[in-house]
């Protein structure tokens, strides 16, 4: 039997960490010639992910898996400008990539035994390792974090920049509309990503999409039968073979120590939640990267106090201004932020929380919506428990994923599709109590045919991970893919 060893390398951002690994874990159970390395790179973007890495190294993985850190780039400072720092991880950990790598192949001279090295998956963000995989001769594949409908987004927009010479930011706050050929609808281009909207970082997210013209195969992180329409227009012969290979979504707790399932918080978020009546709760929870703003949480509160429906709000501490590389942390004390008497008057309808165990509690039969910052990793939980969403995007390409949700597939309800934060991390948008109040009762007092097309669809989404399913077969493809063409 032909011994084949994967190395996968995401960036070190929590959702796409979890992620690689969960597909790391889905490779080694289809195949028993498959052993996989997930390289962790360091430093990491948030604290939360060296928690969740933690976690890891304690808990058990499948057999022929393992989880490896790689030393830290020194270079990287607190001073690093946020354009900068994914390059000099990159470039900085190419050399630890090539040290491990050479350790695998003297491993498999040495043994016969051994897995041979077969393949590198990795994430988008970090394709610039291609050239390690170049010096040795190894096929190499990118993970997409993100749909298939905003791959397809970015290849468009390459396309647009190198071919036709556009100006893409130009886009800022404009009234044009772009045709994409992975979207049915004509598209805002005003919804695009910030970042697409600076000419320094522009350079740097083109980059992509055009490193992906290289790749042997393309991960994408979503379903055929919930993405049809993307997944199809990328099938064109233009691009490399796609692989749909989700929904991934960890149905275990992730190590957070405020959330393992014998801490006190997790115990008590639960049990609150078991004293609710089914598809009741609505629950408020934006992303690692979410928080608000004194002006906005007390428009929240007083929407969720006016409506009257129960509640579970994540409410995060946004951190300094303009200190772009910490990420939100749990108050010590709600008070400080919120109305006065709100807790008290609230008491018997609503539960405030710091850190939120996500998966679980979207699993929960007392949750029936969702607000949401509409990450990728967030539609994807919501769709696979059948949670309907309520959008309010805040960053990166969660504009372009309301949008999708809202007006492509119908299975999301907006609060406001264009809020967007500013470079002190800022919403530059404040939402009124009456918009939030009025998407809120929408799904909660209105929203039966929506309701009903997310849960037909998180039915689908269980059934096509199965053997038979679309996702499960094109898992096959890949391992099939992999396996004949070791080096």
């Amino acid at each position: 039997m032909k011994k084949a060893e994967v190395v996968l390398i995401p960036i070190p951002a929590m959702g796409h960490i979890v992620a690689v690994v969960e597909i790391a874990k889905l490779l080694v159970q289809r195949d028993d010639r498959l052993y996989t390395t997930v390289l962790v790179m360091h430093p990491t973007v948030d604290p939360s992910t060296t928690t969740y890495n933690e976690s890891l190294a304690a808990s058990t993985l499948p057999d022929r898996m393992r989880v490896i850190n790689l030393p830290r780039v020194e270079s990287i400072t607190s001073d690093t400008k946020p354009n900068n720092w994914l390059s000099s991880l990159v470039e900085g950990q190419k050399p630890h990539v090539k040290e491990y790598v050479s350790k695998i192949r003297t491993q498999s001279e040495l043994s016969l035994d051994a897995p041979r090295l077969a393949g590198f998956i990795f994430d988008s963000f970090v394709t610039g390792l291609k050239e390690v995989a170049n010096e040795f001769g190894i096929p190499w594949y990118a993970f997409s974090a993100s749909g298939a409908a905003f791959l397809g987004c970015l290849l468009h927009l390459q396309a647009l920049h190198d071919e036709q010479g556009a100006d893409l930011t130009e886009f800022k706050n404009s009234d044009v509309e772009l045709s994409i050929p992975s979207l049915v609808n004509p598209f805002p281009a005003k919804l695009l990503p910030s970042i697409l909207f600076e000419k320094d970082s522009l350079t740097t997210v083109l980059e992509q999409p055009r490193a992906l013209a290289e790749a042997r195969g393309i991960l994408v992180n979503t379903f055929l039968e919930f993405e049809s329409h993307a997944v199809n227009s990328l099938s064109n012969g233009r691009t490399p073979p796609i692989y749909p290979v989700g929904p991934i979504v960890r149905h275990k707790r992730d190590g957070h120590d405020a959330g393992s399932e014998g801490s006190n918080n997790y115990r008590n978020i639960i049990e609150w939640l078991d004293d609710q009546p089914p598809s009741s709760v609505l629950f408020l929870c934006f992303g690692s990267g979410g928080s608000f703003r004194e002006n906005q949480v007390k428009e929240i509160a007083c929407a969720l106090e006016k409506c009257g429906h129960r509640f579970l709000w994540s409410l995060r501490k946004p951190p300094p201004r303009g200190k772009w590389e910490y990420s939100p942390s749990d108050y010590a004390n709600f008070q400080e932020i919120l109305p006065k008497e709100f807790l008290n008057r609230t008491a018997k309808i609503g539960k405030v929380i710091g850190w939120a165990p996500q998966v679980d509690i979207l699993a929960h039969p007392a949750v029936g919506m969702f607000a949401s910052h509409c990450g990728w990793n967030s539609i994807l939980e919501s769709i696979r428990f059948g949670v309907p969403i309520v959008a309010w995007p805040l960053y990166a390409e969660q504009q372009f994923n309301a949008f999708q949700m809202v007006i492509e597939l119908g299975l999301a309800v907006e609060i406001k599709m264009d809020c967007r934060k500013n470079s002190h991390g800022d919403n530059e948008i404040n939402v009124s109590a009456d918009g939030i109040m009025k998407a809120i009762k929408h799904v909660m007092e209105q929203g039966k045919e929506i309701r009903k097309k997310v849960k037909e669809m998180s039915r689908i989404s269980e059934k096509t991970l199965m053997a038979g399913g679309c996702s499960y077969s094109s898992l096959g493809r890949l391992v099939d893919d992999i396996i004949d063409n070791q080096p």
